[in-house]
């Protein structure tokens, strides 16, 4: 049976609300077919998102009608592979203070010239520091509590739930090159990192897409041994006292207007 995603706009809910509201589904949904796996809230945004499997569309959409009429916003197909990579372990919240929120950072590393590094040492070299270049990523995941979401070939998309261990380890990451070309060892490797934040389901056909795109395209955007970010992410990691530059405009490939990137300062905090 399919698996879908859906994104509730509850303005002004609480927690208990939504969980009632989830307590009423989980009622009504054997009619209509549908098995509730989970839901989150966010309740700065005062959206709600539920995972369920269900025959279809309309049968989800038929059982939020029967059972609290607050019908999705958007709808989206996912593979449970896909949400446990992002969101983490899925379970289903017995009360509404075990709620959590979706709310994800996620970052893209880059190798910068992995082509052409790998005309110069040919692949089984290439294959050696690109075994190299992952084991400092996932070091330094492992130990920000980062979630590996896909190797990308020359580089590693992985979700954080906290800004501050995203923030973190994108920094060690950058660390742990430096550190390598401090030790001697050649050719040196040096990789570009992105990040942006956003909730699952908005506004798209992809879980997460919009954060994935925009932090995908920063990363692009930056320099080799530097690490950009987005507004959101930049506004969070500076309360928790992150230091970062002054905000620069950066074309962005599929964006139609320059896009406000911020660099994350690795000294200073």
């Amino acid at each position: 049976m399919p698996l879908y995603m859906d994104r509730h706009e509850v303005p002004d809910a609480t927690a208990e609300q939504v969980a009632q509201a989830h307590a009423r589904d989980l009622e009504i949904s054997a009619k209509h077919g549908v098995q509730f796996l989970s839901y989150w809230f966010d309740a700065d945004t005062g959206e709600a998102f539920c995972f369920a499997k269900a025959p279809s569309r309309e049968d989800l959409e038929r059982s939020h009608m029967e059972s609290h009429g607050l019908m999705p916003h958007e709808i989206i197909s996912v593979s449970e592979n896909n949400v446990l990579q992002f969101l983490g372990k899925i379970n289903d919240p017995i009360d509404h203070t075990e709620v959590e929120s979706p709310f994800r950072i996620v970052l893209f590393t880059d190798l910068e010239g992995s082509t052409s590094l790998l005309q110069a040492v040919g692949e089984s070299e290439f294959m050696v520091l690109l075994t190299e270049h992952d084991l400092i990523i996932r070091r330094a995941l492992v130990a920000s509590r980062g979630r590996e979401v896909k190797h990308t070939g020359d580089g590693i998309m992985a979700s954080f739930d906290d800004v501050e261990h995203a923030l973190k380890c994108s920094v060690a990451i950058q660390d742990g090159f430096d550190t390598r070309t401090r030790e001697g060892a050649t050719p040196e490797l040096r990789v570009r990192i992105g990040m942006a934040a956003g909730q699952p389901v908005q506004h798209n056909d992809d879980i997460f897409g919009s954060a994935v795109n925009l932090a995908s395209r920063i990363c692009d955007a930056a320099d080799a041994g530097r690490i950009l970010t987005s507004d959101v992410v930049r506004d969070l990691g500076t309360e928790k006292g992150f230091p970062f530059d002054e905000a620069d405009e950066r074309p962005l490939k599929g964006f139609a207007d320059p896009t406000r990137v911020f660099e994350l300062l690795r000294t200073g905090r």
